[in-house]
């Protein structure tokens, strides 16, 4: 069940989708313009069909991501020059994943991220990043993602100074935050956004605010980057110069008409990109073109001849669907405690005037089903036969245990998932006893060191190397102090804590899959990192 805060936050959502008071600071035309803004439009739709079967990649993607690796090698090369005497005549395609895990999950993902930028960064693993061909994210990982690439993939530094650092520290996401002098224009603005979409005749739920406030921390621009959508990345310089990872983000599928309030562990798995949506999953197995999403489709066409929507891939609401964390409110949510403000009061009155249990349409990111009638962890996308990833760095921040660290248990699950759909590119994980046993939780760990036809996983765990990372999920506010601390800390782990001969071993876990030659001295990192199936060895 939620925690009393969150409650109190899930039921201020609810009111902000019901009340939109007029903000005194903006005039009229231009409330109009920033609602216009994140109301999907009616628009032509093209000659060609707007969804394909999940055969291979989209075209689009095929050719960024070419353009892409011919970038990625040449800064791959040089960082694994400075690493020692690695071969770079072939080099090998590498994506970089982050957890769920809210502004934990963010917070450490920026830290890992900014000790790979050359751009930001003089620690020995730094330039890495710019050699990664893909990158992707779920919930607090995809919030990550989509500030970096929503704002044209600036340096963490400079999100956590001109944007992070004072929206973590009053969040929007708490109430009192949202009705104090300083957020009523935010609030009037996310109300007005909502009001004009339901306008328009689209349904709304208590992702569009969510999303929205969300927002306001994480992406610049009027009204929180209001007209920032996914398929707009594709317009960024540094999307267009092939300067930055693929993004991909992920979300689970729940099935509200079969009562579900938390994805099943075999959940299907959607992706979002800058071309498309939808997901290689049995049931679905299918993709939609992102600039149309919202367009009601019948066997690949539009439902009504000729009318498309536009607009509907607000990047908020993306970002938003990626954690929607209010399944967890399926269960009958109490009225706001009495130390609540008189102000919430206020916009709660005729709301929770007794229990409230939410409609599963409260609950969850609505999604036009551009599948209907059609034939048929963010590691899912990378091992799918389409998708030729040679190495992936997995920075997990999940909260398994009591004190909100991972153990292995998505990582595992991932596995068991993989082989059930027959999934053949993950490599072998140990179940979680094993997992914690042999303390992988606790450092770098690679994975299919001896499976030489699957992904080799670079697995990077949150630990806490500099500070205590193991903050809860629902907590909503950092000072800029712990902005700093979590930052920091995900620095370390990146570098290991600074282990001597790390950023040596990283360069043969990124080199070993290419089929090159590796220097002496990457027998005794594989000795070091490798997890070696029982029964087998390096």
């Amino acid at each position: 069940m939620l925690s009393q805060s969150l409650k109190t936050a899930f039921l201020l959502l609810c009111a902000i989708a019901t009340a939109a008071p007029a903000p005194a600071a903006i005039q009229l035309d231009e409330r109009r313009l920033l609602a216009n803004q994140y109301a999907p439009t009616t628009t032509s739709c093209p000659s060609s069909s707007l969804v394909r079967p999940a055969t291979g990649l989209n075209p689009s993607e095929s050719c960024y991501v070419a353009a892409r690796k011919t970038v990625a090698d040449t800064a791959l090369a040089a960082w694994l020059k400075k690493q020692g005497a690695f071969s770079t005549s072939s080099l090998p395609t590498v994506g970089f994943t982050s957890s769920g895990g809210g502004y934990r999950a963010l917070l450490e993902t920026a830290g890992v991220v900014q000790a790979f930028d050359g751009r930001d960064s003089k620690l020995n693993t730094s330039g890495l990043y710019q050699g990664l061909v893909y990158e992707a994210g779920l919930s607090g990982g995809a919030w990550f993602l989509s500030s970096l690439a929503g704002n044209n993939w600036p340096t963490v530094s400079y999100l956590k100074e001109n944007l992070w650092a004072q929206a973590f520290q009053n969040s929007l996401l708490v109430p009192a935050n949202i009705l104090s002098t300083s957020g009523l224009e935010e609030y009037a603005l996310v109300t007005s956004d909502i009001t004009a979409k339901e306008a328009a005749g689209y349904e709304v739920s208590i992702v569009d605010p969510y999303g929205r406030l969300l927002s306001y921390q994480l992406l610049q621009g009027l009204d929180g980057g209001v007209a920032t959508r996914l398929s707009g990345l594709t317009s960024l310089s540094n999307f267009t110069s092939h300067n930055v990872p693929y993004p991909i983000m992920t979300t689970t599928n729940v099935n509200g008409t079969q009562g579900q309030c938390a994805p099943p562990t075999n959940s299907i798995i959607y992706e979002f990109s800058p071309y498309e949506y939808g997901s290689w999953d049995k049931g679905v197995s299918a993709f939609a073109q992102t600039t149309y999403m919202g367009t009601n489709l019948t066997n690949g066409s539009p439902t009504v001849a000729g009318k498309c929507t536009t607009h509907y891939d607000n990047l908020g609401y993306v970002l938003g669907t990626s954690s929607d964390v209010f399944y967890a409110a399926c269960g009958v949510i109490e009225p706001a405690n009495s130390t609540s403000s008189s102000a919430l009061a206020n916009v709660l009155e005729g709301l929770v005037d007794q229990a409230h249990k939410p409609l599963f349409t409260d609950l969850f990111g609505i999604y036009v089903n551009p599948f209907y009638k059609y034939p048929h962890n963010p590691i899912w996308p990378f091992i799918q036969p389409s998708r030729s990833v040679d190495v992936l760095i997995v920075n997990d921040n999940s909260a398994d245990t009591a004190d909100n660290f991972p153990n292995g248990t998505e990582l595992r699950q991932t596995y068991l998932n993989a082989q059930a759909a027959g999934l053949t590119k993950m490599p072998f994980i140990p179940d979680v006893s094993t997992f914690v046993s042999q303390g992988l939780n606790k450092r770098a760990t690679f994975f299919g060191c001896n499976e030489t036809d699957t992904t080799f996983l670079v697995f990077l765990p949150n630990v806490a190397y500099t500070y205590d990372s193991g903050q809860s999920t629902e907590k909503v506010e950092y000072t800029v102090a712990e902005t700093e601390a979590m930052i920091g800390n995900g620095n370390a782990i990146a570098t290991q804590n600074g282990t001597v001969g790390w950023p040596f071993c990283l360069g043969c876990a990124v080199k070993n899959r290419d089929g090159g030659g590796l220097p002496k001295g990457c027998g005794a990192c594989f000795e070091r990192y490798c997890y070696y199936r029982s029964g087998t060895s390096g």
